[in-house]
């Protein structure tokens, strides 16, 4: 089970980069145009939220980008 740190994109309206806790940031969200959003249990609902697509980008690639339908992302 994960509980993910969430990064908003600043330019692109929506676009959020889920880290679980355990891994590390990838070095593209370190950039200016990226923030921290807050932090997502798992199974915590959120509009564009997929944990089954999560679990699959955070096996290939470490994290998992998408689309947030919400205007606040939960902070914690």
């Amino acid at each position: 089970m994960y509980a993910y740190n969430l990064f908003r994109n600043t330019q692109q309206d929506g676009l959020v980069c889920a880290v679980p806790e355990e891994r590390s940031v990838p070095a593209f969200v370190t950039g200016p145009q990226w923030q921290f959003g807050g932090r997502l249990q798992q199974g915590e609902p959120l509009l564009g939220f997929d944990n089954q697509a999560a679990k699959t980008g955070v096996r290939f690639n470490g994290y998992y980008l998408f689309a947030s339908f919400s205007k606040e992302l939960p902070r914690q």
